[in-house]
């Protein structure tokens, strides 16, 4: 090929991949340098001057972003191409850290060759380019020395408009702007147009302009600005809001520079606009999510405290069993309300979990509607679940072969009715004492869901009634033969 070779950096641990960059890469006619880690391509950079560089995301020791960040440190290298090459789902957050740490561009895996191909020929046309530019521009900076002061200007505009396309370059997608502080005229780029949301045939830069599509609360922020150059500033940072012409808000962040005369006057200020709108978003949902599992993570806390606290045995191992057993149904719950994000938890599957443990055949018949529980109901509702379970395992129908038990269910202006009947086991007597068993249930139903926890201790099987509210209003049940009181311990005694 007729032009001048670059060097393009390929960085990979793994040899077969680097072998198929190779591949892909020679008709490309570049020289290509392999680097095996992180730390033999910084010894490469050192040495060598570098067109690009493609990049492994994951990598042992030194991974990709860590790397790069290494890079972007040394002044010789902050303006070299770096693609990440990932071979997993990148999420917004993750290309965001790319693109802070200096990546150009992402390549997912698998590679297409003729994709990464285009990628690298067009940063390695640009190193080329830019090379040829600089060389140009030193050889005409040594024959304006010698010519007239118009042309000095001319050369001037020239190198101020360079240096814009170089910073637009390097900051990847923002807009990039230029105030002449002595004549007042502005230019924008085609991405500051964009960033605020206007066109550049209807909409003329000037500093009224500018400031009404700044957030009223953030229009300090310019004034404060023009203060500091004034002043003998010669940068400035801040972040801002904007009021797109639409209505939307987006937050900004901006940085300045001011250029000055001989005599120390400042007579024109650049700089950038970058977007941070989506990485401002991403912040707010993380603080929320935190304190969504902050608040979980208590709730959870406190119902295995007050498990703890409140269960009673008379050996160790019964105690054990007891507070696992309940810390258990907690757990169980807290993973179907997770698979639904925290959205709600079906009643039927609370049931069908609970009912995992035991093999119980036919003994057992189910009957009722789809009924969609709030996470603070199902979390109630499992618990109270476990302990007629259990209960019934260790004492009631559930104890024998001979046992059977029937869970009906039903919705009616937004109540759940919930009839536990048991039937064909030992002889039931009612209990003399209240355990922890019935007190959780009456405490849970009862005082936190503002529902009725019933019990009916016939000698046949027990029968139970549950009225849950399926929004925070306390339900009213209709008088019968239930124990309202629901002072009995949920153990029976076999005759």
């Amino acid at each position: 090929m007729d032009h001048e070779k670059v060097n393009i950096l390929l960085v990979d641990d793994q040899p077969a991949k680097l072998l198929a960059y190779e591949v892909i890469l020679k008709d490309l006619g570049e020289n290509l340098v392999i680097a095996s880690s992180g730390r033999e391509a910084l010894e490469v950079l050192l040495k060598t001057e570098i067109a690009v560089i493609l990049v492994d995301v994951c990598m042992p020791e030194l991974d990709g972003f860590e790397l790069a960040a290494m890079i972007r440190e040394h002044p010789r290298f902050q303006k070299t191409a770096m693609i990440f090459i990932s071979a997993i789902q990148v999420s917004d957050i993750d290309r965001l850290r790319g693109y802070e740490m200096g990546a150009v561009d992402y390549v997912p895996v698998p590679v297409v060759p003729e994709v990464l191909r285009a990628k690298i020929k067009v940063f390695a046309e640009l190193y080329r380019k830019t090379r040829e530019l600089e060389r140009l521009n030193h050889e005409l900076e040594d024959r304006v020395r010698a010519r007239t002061a118009e042309l000095e200007s001319s050369t001037a505009k020239l190198r101020e408009s360079e240096q814009r396309r170089s910073m637009a370059i390097a900051a990847g997608k923002m807009g990039s702007w230029d105030w002449d502080w002595i004549s007042g005229d502005w230019m924008w780029d085609e991405g500051q147009y964009r960033i605020f949301g206007v066109s550049p045939e209807s909409f003329e830069v000037n500093p009224a302009n500018v400031q009404a599509l700044l957030h009223p609360d953030d229009v300090d922020q310019l004034r404060k600005a023009i203060a500091e150059f004034n002043k003998g500033t010669r940068a400035y940072e801040t972040e801002f809001r904007i009021v797109r012409p639409d209505g939307e808000v987006r937050w900004c962040v901006g940085t300045a520079a001011a250029t000055v005369d001989e005599s120390g006057r400042v007579v024109r200020v650049s700089g950038v606009t970058v977007d941070i709108t989506e990485r401002k978003r991403a912040e707010e949902r993380q603080n929320l999510l935190a304190r969504e599992v902050d608040h979980r993570a208590k709730n959870a806390l406190a119902l295995a405290q007050s498990i703890v606290r409140l269960t009673r045995a008379d050996e160790v191992k019964a105690y054990v069993n007891a507070v696992e057993g309940r810390i258990n149904a907690l757990a169980r719950v807290h993973t179907i309300l997770s698979l639904s994000s925290w959205q709600g938890a079906e009643l039927s599957k609370l049931i069908d979990e609970e009912l995992a443990p035991y093999s119980l055949g036919d003994q057992i018949r189910l009957a009722g509607p789809e009924v969609q529980l709030m996470p603070a109901t199902a979390q109630t509702l499992a618990l109270a679940l476990h302990e007629l379970f259990t209960n019934s395992a260790k004492y009631g129908a559930l104890s024998t072969r001979s046992g059977r038990l029937a869970i009906d269910w039903q919705v009616e202006d937004e109540l759940l009715t919930l009839c536990w009947e048991e039937s064909g086991g030992p002889l039931v007597m009612t209990p003399k004492s209240r355990g922890f068993g019935t007190r959780s249930l009456l405490a849970s139903i009862e005082s936190q869901l503002g529902g009725q926890a019933q019990f009916d201790w016939r000698a046949e099987g027990l029968l139970c009634r549950l009225e849950v509210p399926l929004t925070r209003k306390t339900a009213t049940s209709a008088p019968g033969k239930f124990d309202t009181a629901g002072s009995a311990e949920l153990q029976r005694a076999s005759g």
